[in-house]
């Protein structure tokens, strides 16, 4: 479907357009869970680590890095032995609330039924016949 844009306007659509890097950084499951993890207010890394279960320090390290270089996240080191170091969303990271809360609560309310098509579909793969290559 085509939509009419301004000239110069940004279109996720075409190869070089840097709203694609913007989109594969807020599409990311950890960003998603953590600016839900983040709304009420700042956050310690370790109290980020526990609410995200399964998610390793790296990955966690390196999403809230992406997060604080794109706006959507600010890193306040405060100066105690040991720093104290918390995570909160900017005002751009609140913008994407209300977005990332719609798609957790969409994937928790129809994982039945991904999951049962998931199902069905790989029981229909296993039984259909598998094209014979010429060798």
């Amino acid at each position: 479907m085509s939509r009419l844009r301004p000239r110069g306007a940004a279109d996720a659509y075409l190869r070089d357009c840097a709203s694609r890097k913007v989109l594969d950084s807020i599409a990311n499951k950890w960003t998603c869970l953590l600016v839900d993890a983040l709304r009420d207010g700042p956050v310690r890394f370790g109290a980020l680590r526990r609410r995200l279960d399964g998610i390793t320090q790296k990955s966690l390290t390196q999403t809230l890095r992406a997060m604080e270089r794109d706006g959507m996240v600010i890193r306040t080191v405060y100066p105690t032995i040991p720093p104290r170091v918390e995570y909160e969303l900017s005002d751009l990271g609140h913008s994407l609330v209300v977005l990332m809360e719609g798609i957790r609560m969409w994937s928790e309310t129809h994982v039945g039924e991904i999951e049962a098509a998931r199902a069905a579909f790989d029981s229909r793969a296993t039984k259909e016949p598998q094209p014979v290559r010429p060798g």
